[in-house]
């Protein structure tokens, strides 16, 4: 996400010529979307985005499950 967010500010400032930015090279302005697009092959491919979406499912179920335990007065299991 920082890659797009860098890639849209260089493109906005290459596009405008304000800056140092004016003067450099439009492969050096378009780079910041290829490295994403690298990342979210990496991520993809090693399953390192599964794996994130897999802990957040996890932690809300634990807190569904806290919450129903303190409505019905239970004592918590985390200490």
């Amino acid at each position: 996400m920082y890659f797009l967010i860098a890639g849209v500010g260089l493109l906005l400032l290459k596009y405008l010529e304000i800056g140092f930015v004016a003067e450099l090279s439009w492969w050096w302005v378009l780079s910041p979307f290829a490295m994403a697009v690298a990342w979210w092959a990496w991520a993809d491919s090693t399953g390192y985005t599964k794996r994130k979406e897999m802990e957040k499912m996890d932690q809300k179920k634990q807190d569904r499950i806290e919450r129903q335990r303190q409505a019905l007065g239970m004592k918590s299991k985390r200490r």
